[in-house]
């Protein structure tokens, strides 16, 4: 049996690889939402946010050899808890990212490694600043940018009952709110961005399936000047930016157990 901690689309791609390679799994998700597109997808699918011991305890009863750890790039904590209960539970942990997107040196693009940095930068030039970065570390912008003289912070986001009700607390019109479910083509972002008259637009950087690309090439276009914030570094150990790596670790791994 093969654990798959799950939190992104090509998560769930990676594993019907897995089951169409033969080897039984049970993926792991955080939301009933999450898990419902298993269940659709036809992946036996467990969901509820799990601490580091919890993990330990479902490795272990569930009797799983290898663990693959495919949650969102800006997941740190449930990897390092997901890397933490591999290793208590004596289980080989393959970490499966998203591959890196480059762009050199673009003068409209602005690299930073935290939100706090990126709200700062934003803070500087004003404007219309739309912000892609969920929901989750929603009050260091608004903290810092609401109020703002000459400053509108538009804030996209998964339409989501607590996110809206996030907006409301921290004071976020519903007019500034574009609740949404992507990954969205180039030509949707363009015209979001022209709607709202976009000055600056703040990013993660997730990887291509999380269509940092997408948003990012329409801003560059209209020459939107945009924020990226670097993932998070994280000592993964055995790492893979493609499915036919895991799936080859994966039998290299069951061959030698």
């Amino acid at each position: 049996m093969i654990l798959v901690v799950a939190g992104t689309s090509d998560a769930r791609e990676l594993a019907l690889q897995i089951k169409g390679a033969g080897y039984h799994l049970l993926t792991s998700v955080v939301t009933e939402n999450a898990a419902k597109g298993m269940e659709e997808a036809g992946l036996p699918v467990r969901y509820g946010r799990l601490n580091e011991d919890e993990l330990v305890q479902l490795i272990v009863s569930g009797g799983f050899k290898v663990v693959i750890d495919a949650s969102h790039p800006f997941a740190e904590e449930a990897s390092k808890n997901t890397i933490a209960a591999a290793f208590r539970a004596n289980v080989p942990y393959i970490r499966y990212e998203r591959e890196r997107l480059s762009y050199h040196d673009h003068p409209q693009l602005f690299y930073v490694d935290t939100y706090e940095q990126a709200a700062e930068m934003a803070f500087i030039k004003q404007g219309v600043i739309m912000l892609t970065t969920g929901s989750k570390t929603l009050k260091v912008f608004t903290n810092k940018l609401l109020g703002l003289p000459n400053t509108t912070l538009i804030a996209r986001m998964l339409p989501r009952k607590d996110n809206m009700e996030k907006c409301e607390e921290l004071g976020l019109e519903q007019k500034n709110i574009v609740a949404m479910q992507g990954p969205f083509i180039e030509e949707l972002n363009t015209a979001l961005y022209k709607q709202y008259k976009v000055t600056l637009m703040i990013t993660k950087e997730s990887g291509k399936a999380g269509a940092v690309d997408e948003k990012v090439e329409a801003a560059l276009k209209l020459g939107i000047e945009t924020i990226i914030i670097g993932r998070p570094a994280v000592d993964y150990g055995n790492q893979h930016s493609d499915f036919s790596a895991v799936l080859t670790h994966i039998t290299q791994l069951l061959e030698e157990a």
